[in-house]
């Protein structure tokens, strides 16, 4: 037994300083493709949020079927199929400290939807909540540790059984299942309340796709790996869906009972917060020194980038 115990801790540390080596910076043009991707994934979400939103009101005036039987709540449904699918595949080319904050296209991009087409109000707050958010996005994405990890089904497996993520995932499911229990049987119908199941389930959402988004890449990488015959990507896969799926269920009883100039920049800040805590373990194993080049600021990459084009020439 003690010998089992010495060669997985052998191995557990094999895999660490594996994942130490593989730490590298992504070239500008993939993070700036992951961007482009994301970008336009955020504005068909935004879209998307808008019409099951109208389809809502529609329901509510008329008074007649579910919402869930409107042809178009169902199309806003696959449009937003659509964006989350660009979101996946942005995180397979960018790290998640730069996806996660552009979410902020969704929230400008409905704000001006939602008062054009369904006549909602902008308030005072609501422009300066914007403009903030906008801030807070240029902040992040700029001046953030933007590293990149070959994800592998091991690392996965590796991360998934550490103590850090289990009692993480088990203080999730806690909070969840108090906030439910507060949302439907004592029948609390505040946003922040919805908006809070949203962003733990968000939280899993990025876990997830980062892990299958990165071992779908490392499988069809030149010198990859297949990954998919592991049943960590299965299982990560299968949690991806199912978060997903509960997502969209609490964003529209949230949709159905605010204005979307409400719901989508909580969620925005919600799922932004949760994102960042859920990838803070992983990004504190692999964050470089303030010293370092992949350390903060794209600005600072482009500099670089030509001023190495400048010692070529």
């Amino acid at each position: 037994m003690a010998n089992v115990s010495v060669r997985w801790e052998a191995l557990n540390l094999t895999i660490a300083l594996t994942h130490r080596a593989e730490v590298m910076e992504n070239p500008l043009q993939t993070y700036l493709l992951g961007i482009i991707i994301s970008i336009c994934g955020n504005v068909l979400i935004s879209i998307s949020l808008n019409i099951q939103k109208y389809a809502h009101v529609r329901q509510c005036q008329r008074g007649s079927k579910p919402y869930y039987t409107s042809v178009v709540w169902w199309g806003g449904v696959l449009l937003m199929g659509v964006g989350e699918l660009g979101n996946f595949a942005a995180y397979g080319f960018a790290p998640a400290s730069l996806i996660a904050p552009l979410g902020c296209v969704a929230v400008i991009a409905s704000a001006f939807i939602s008062v054009i087409f369904l006549k909602e109000t902008v308030r005072v707050s609501d422009v300066v909540g914007g403009t903030l958010a906008i801030t807070g996005t240029y902040v992040l994405v700029t001046f953030a540790p933007h590293t990149s990890t070959h994800i592998t089904a091991h690392l996965v497996q590796f991360y998934a059984v550490s103590w850090h993520f289990l009692l993480y995932l088990a203080i999730e499911i806690i909070l969840f299942c108090i906030l439910l229990f507060v949302y439907k049987k004592k029948n609390v119908k505040h946003i922040v309340v919805v908006m809070l199941l949203v962003a733990l389930l968000a939280s899993l959402t990025v876990i997830s796709v980062k892990a299958v988004s990165g071992m779908i890449t490392e499988s069809f990488k030149g010198e990859g790996h297949l990954q998919l015959i592991y049943p960590i990507f299965y299982v990560m896969l299968v949690i991806m869906v199912a978060s997903c799926a509960f997502q969209i269920k609490f964003l529209n009883q949230a949709m159905k009972m605010f204005d979307a100039t409400e719901v989508v920049p909580i969620n925005f800040v919600f799922f932004t917060a949760s994102a960042i805590v859920a990838g803070r373990r992983h990004a504190d194993k692999v964050q470089p020194e303030a010293k370092t080049r992949t350390y903060g600021s794209l600005a600072d990459k482009l500099m670089c980038h030509r001023a190495g084009k400048n010692d070529e020439s």
